[in-house]
């Protein structure tokens, strides 16, 4: 099999991620893909097509509903839960937030790229590796469900692992000249395979596969040859893993999650072959075609309001052919269906604005559905980033992987709280009332006022109750000087 093999599952979702992908670039993607997403109309010449698709408007409500729900997950800032920087691995995860892939994004920026490829086509990776030449650190690679060819599980010691993944990569490389970059494609292929001295014990070897320069022309595959194998070490021992992590929609297991925002994207592009239907049908509407009969053929006549048509025939008459636009009508209901179904699918940014004033619960009830993709999407890549975490954890300490994974030491959990409305002025006073009380903590009570946006969310427990203290501090001054 060679090198450049596809997965079955990856060949059956690559159009739906590429139709996704286009989709929310936008108008111009949309396009440039012809009749893949509008088909031509009966007998149309390319010139017809070209004015066809060229009149039609693309209204992207799947891009807009995709922001909206990255924006919803990070409205609140993701926690991160390492060791105190007292301590070597401490320092260590604390460099890691702050620069998660050597390329200067902290992880919190890392998570939000994440989510965002999750909400696009349902699927990401990545591969955490260690730079042993100049920094000596942990770092996290970032690859799109494109990239990611191949793989393969398998039952080793009681627990499927991945045996197999294979990386479609591109690495940027410069001319002889200085000035101009050249792009070269590789294949990263992560292994794991059996340690030749205990048939037990699995070791992790990482391999790049290129192009060859000269390869023959006698298929159209790319004849693939291998220019580089490496072992990689911890404490000086190779590793038993593949530090590859899936990143899904509902879990980050190997296995290929829908697209969230798939429904989206049939209506979506259903509403753009509409509207090129009707932009078509108001072109002929707004411009009637003239017509005369009667005339002189040789005679050469001119449309404007300084110009009259002089017919010797008797009985020569003219009159315009012009279409009433009693069907188009139509179009626009169906327009407007599907903008109503988008809004339906999960779009609350799409809704009209109610005249009627909604209670909380109705709202809540109304954006339940949404909520749960939400919710299974910020679940999903909060384990996956854990995971990851896990991992610079463990590469950095001399623990052993089953001691470094409890969620008291190492944890990741973006936002669940997708409600915008605030805690209201009942709720406050209901939960200031139970901390009176003595029905819960004053942890508790910060806890629940953040959450209600009543505190900053940057402000600790601490923080805020010496603030209250020192308010108490300056009334009573005031009340003495009284």
């Amino acid at each position: 099999m060679p090198v450049d093999s596809r997965h079955a599952s990856y060949e059956e979702s690559l159009p739906a991620w590429m139709r996704a992908r286009d989709v929310l670039a936008g108008e111009d993607a949309v396009k440039a893909g012809g009749v893949r997403y509008l088909p031509r109309l009966d007998c149309q010449t390319d010139d017809e097509y070209a004015a066809y698709k060229e009149r039609a408007s693309f209204f992207n409500a799947t891009a807009r509903t995709a922001d909206g729900f990255v924006g919803l997950i990070f409205r609140r800032e993701p926690t991160f839960k390492i060791p105190e920087k007292t301590t070597g691995v401490g320092r260590a995860l604390a460099a890691f937030l702050e620069d998660a892939n050597m390329l200067g994004n902290s992880l919190h920026s890392y998570a939000k790229d994440v989510v965002r490829e999750v909400m696009t086509v349902g699927r990401a990776g990545s591969l955490v590796d260690w730079e042993d030449e100049m920094e000596h650190r942990a770092y996290a690679v970032l690859y799109q469900a494109e990239q990611i060819i191949n793989w393969q599980t398998q039952r080793v010691n009681g627990r499927n692992v991945l045996t197999l993944v294979v990386l479609r990569e591109v690495v940027a490389g410069v001319s002889g000249d200085g000035f101009k970059v050249d792009d070269h494609e590789q294949l990263r292929v992560l292994r794991l395979v059996k340690n030749s001295n205990d048939a037990s014990d699995w070791i992790y070897h990482v391999e790049i596969w290129r192009p060859k320069q000269n390869r023959t022309k006698k298929t159209n595959r790319t004849e693939w040859e291998r220019v580089e194998t490496r072992m990689p070490l911890r404490l000086g021992k190779p590793l038993s893993l593949i530090p590859f992590v899936f990143h899904g929609s509902r879990n980050c297991q190997e296995c290929i999650d829908k697209l969230p925002l798939a429904d989206i994207i049939a209506v979506n592009l259903d509403h753009y072959r509409l509207n090129a239907d009707y932009k078509h049908g108001l072109h002929f509407t707004a411009l009637p075609t003239a017509w005369v009969s009667g005339f002189d053929k040789a005679s050469e006549l001119r449309i404007g309001s300084s110009t009259a048509w002089v017919a010797e025939t008797p009985g020569a008459t003219a009159g315009f052919l012009e279409f009433t636009g009693q069907g188009l009508t139509t179009f626009e209901r169906a327009m407007d269906r599907d903008e109503r179904l988008m809004a339906v699918l999960g779009s609350r940014m799409l809704e009209p604005q109610k005249r009627a004033v909604e209670t909380a619960d109705a709202i809540e009830l109304r954006q339940s559905g949404e909520n749960s993709v939400l919710s299974g999407v910020s679940l999903s890549v909060s384990d996956s980033i854990t995971q990851i975490l896990r991992w610079v954890y463990w590469w950095n300490s001399t623990e052993e992987l089953t001691v470094a994974l409890g969620d008291e030491r190492i944890m990741a959990q973006l936002n669940l709280d997708f409600t915008t409305r605030g805690m209201s002025s009942t709720e406050l006073t209901a939960v200031v009332s139970a901390w009176q009380a003595g029905a819960i903590s004053r942890e508790s009570m910060f806890e629940l006022l953040r959450r209600g946006e009543v505190l900053p969310a940057g402000r600790t427990n601490e923080e805020e109750a010496k603030l209250v203290g020192n308010k108490h501090r300056v009334t009573e001054s005031a009340e003495k000087t009284k």
